[in-house]
Parts: structure tokens; C-alpha cells; sequence
């Protein structure tokens, strides 16, 4: 026996000495000290030795055992160290090799355009205000003075939400004035932007989901005049000095008297083209004096309170302050297009 044991040590430790892998180091720990193993095949033999003899093979036997543990961890750590080196030599960065350039993303320009048309707006006075674009039938039409059977209630028009038209996607900001009205104390200056929605075909100038720039301002004694100035001044702070705009008699419920006004196309400066559709002129708001009978269903007296109200189409405001010809290229999210800006 003590010649196996020793026959077994030399081999192992031999074997050991030679490895070159994780897997040939767990095939010669199972072969030598694994339970069917060599060493363990010879302790099992130790019940037929005499007496005398037992302690002695045991104690040697161990010592074959200790022997052979040492040389299977410090093999495991030669492979461990020889496999760090190999992943290190793969995985090795060179330094000097340019890296890749990483892309920093930017506003999207109807963005730009509201946050300066924001800053313009805050410089005047104004506060801005947000409002849910699930809105009541009630305060999109109702309160303001958009009876039931006006064209704009028609279901050609308007997203709603259930039959009797009292839930529904807004189709304008003007909400925003009545929420205004019956929250805010007078005097009131703010401007509400936010997205709106519609059942318009998509175009060049149009979409199903848009986005309007609301603004109220309810004082004493304010006019037209106060009215027209406004806009122009913020027209000409977006788009530059000596723009042109013109204003055009027009209707709406909730503004008497009620306008519209254009920018001169940004396109064709006027001579007319398909940005324009051959007018010259882009409609980009419609304004009014604040309807009498809007400010009495708030509980304010119009014998006392006078006030005026416009909406931007945020779009159009964009693609005259970025001369972009077609609405369709705001929405389409083209990196080629939105690189630009």
C-alpha cells in the first residue's frame, strides 16, 4: 500500500504540473480525490491491514492527500492567472485609436419657437398656464358662446369622446380663457400653449393633431389697438424688424369684433406659391375682443372689464420662423431634417 500511495502522489503531482486548463485540473481532482478516485479506492483498503499498520498508512495517506490539494491550488491559480492574461490581451484597449463621436440630441423646433414665443410673452407680463386636452363640451363650446348647432360642434370636426358631445379631445386652446376666468383674479394676462385636435386632412399647412399658443388679457379700458400692437410687436420680435402682417375682418363666437391675421409667406415673400396656396399670406392666429356675453357667464361685468384673446397655431409659427415650406416635416421626425436646427 505504501507504494501505491507513493505511485499515486508522483503521478498526480506530475500531472498537475502539466495542466493547462480549468477542465484538465476538475478531471484529475475527480480522478484522484473524487469518490470513485484512486486515493479513495486505496483508503478503502485500509480495513484489511493489520492493526499495527493502520495508523501508520493513514497518516501517510493523508499526507498524500494534503499533497496532492496544495498542487491542485496552486495549479487553479497558474490557470485563473494564465486566463486573466489571454482576456486581457483580447479585451486590450488601444488609447490612441479616435473614438466614436457620440450625437447630442437638441429642442425640436416648434420648440424653439414656443420657448422664445414663451420668453416674449413672459417679458410682457404675461403668465403661462396648462391645461387638460380631455375637455369638457361645456367650456370648449358652450362657455364660449359656441351654441349646440354651431358648425365647429359638428362631429366632421371635433373628436368626442361619447354621444352627447360632453367629453371630448379639444379642438382649441380656448378653454384655457374660461378656466382662467374662473380661477385667476382680474386683471388677467396669460397665454395657455398645448395641443389641440381636429379632423383636418394632413397638408402642407394642416394636421389632425396641432398645437396652438392661447393668450388672454382681461384689464379697464383695453382696445383693439392694445390688441393689434401686441401681436405685431411679438410677430416682429420672432420673425425680425418691419415684418409684414395684415389683419382681416372675421368671426368668431366667443370675440366680438373677431379678426384673423397673416405673415406674409416666408416662402415666395408675397408672390404666391404652394406653401401659401397661391395667396401670398400664411393665416397664422385668430384674435378678437373677448364677447360680452363670455366675460357675464364668468361673473365679470363687462361694463367694467374689457379684454381681447388670440390663439397661435405653434406649426406655422415655426415654419415662418424657420422658413419651413411643408407642416408634414414637423411631424415626420426625418434625422435629416431635424439636423438642421
Amino acid at each position: 500500500m505504501r507504494e501505491q500511495l507513493a505511485k499515486i502522489r508522483e503521478d498526480a503531482l506530475a500531472l498537475l504540473s502539466a495542466v493547462k486548463s480549468a477542465a484538465e485540473l476538475e478531471e484529475l481532482r475527480v480522478r484522484y480525490l473524487g469518490k470513485k478516485g484512486e486515493l479513495t479506492a486505496v483508503l478503502k483498503q485500509m480495513g484489511g491491514l493489520p492493526a499495527a499498520e493502520r495508523p501508520v498508512m493513514g497518516q501517510l495517506a493523508n499526507q498524500v492527500r494534503a499533497d496532492i490539494e496544495a498542487k491542485l491550488a496552486e495549479a487553479r491559480r497558474e490557470v485563473e492567472a494564465r486566463a486573466l492574461e489571454r482576456r486581457l490581451e483580447a479585451e486590450a484597449v488601444d488609447v490612441t485609436v479616435p473614438g466614436k463621436a457620440v450625437d447630442i440630441g437638441h429642442r425640436h423646433p416648434m420648440y424653439v419657437a414656443l420657448d422664445e414665443m414663451k420668453e416674449i410673452f413672459i417679458g410682457m407680463g404675461f403668465m403661462v398656464v396648462d391645461g387638460p386636452e380631455i375637455e369638457l363640451g361645456e367650456l370648449n363650446f358652450d362657455r364660449l358662446n359656441a351654441e349646440p348647432g354651431h358648425p365647429s360642434r359638428d362631429w366632421s370636426d371635433t373628436f368626442y369622446f361619447d354621444k352627447d358631445e360632453r367629453v371630448m379631445l379639444r379642438s382649441q386652446t380656448s378653454p384655457m380663457q374660461v378656466r382662467a376666468m374662473d380661477s385667476l383674479p382680474l386683471p388677467i394676462r396669460m397665454v395657455a400653449p398645448g395641443r389641440v385636435y381636429r379632423k383636418d386632412e394632413v397638408d402642407a399647412t394642416h394636421s389632425p393633431m396641432f398645437h396652438q399658443v392661447e393668450g388672454m388679457v382681461i384689464d379697464k379700458g383695453v382696445t383693439m389697438a392694445d390688441l393689434k400692437g401686441t401681436l405685431n410687436t411679438v410677430v416682429e420680435q420672432l420673425y425680425g424688424k418691419g415684418t409684414r402682417t395684415r389683419f382681416r375682418p372675421h368671426h368668431f363666437p366667443f370675440t366680438e369684433p373677431s379678426c384673423e391675421m397673416d405673415v406674409q409667406c416666408h416662402k415666395c415673400g408675397g408672390v404666391g406659391c404652394p406653401t401659401c396656396k397661391g395667396e401670398g399670406w400664411i393665416e397664422l392666429l385668430g384674435a378678437g375682443m373677448i364677447h360680452p356675453h363670455v366675460l357675464e357667464m364668468a361673473g365679470i361685468d363687462p361694463d367694467v372689464w374689457s379684454g381681447w384673446a388670440f390663439g397661435f397655431g405653434l406649426e406655422r409659427t415655426a415654419m415662418r420662423r424657420f422658413k419651413i415650406d411643408d407642416l408634414r416635416l414637423i411631424f415626420e421626425n426625418d434625422v435629416r431634417f431635424l439636423e438642421q436646427f
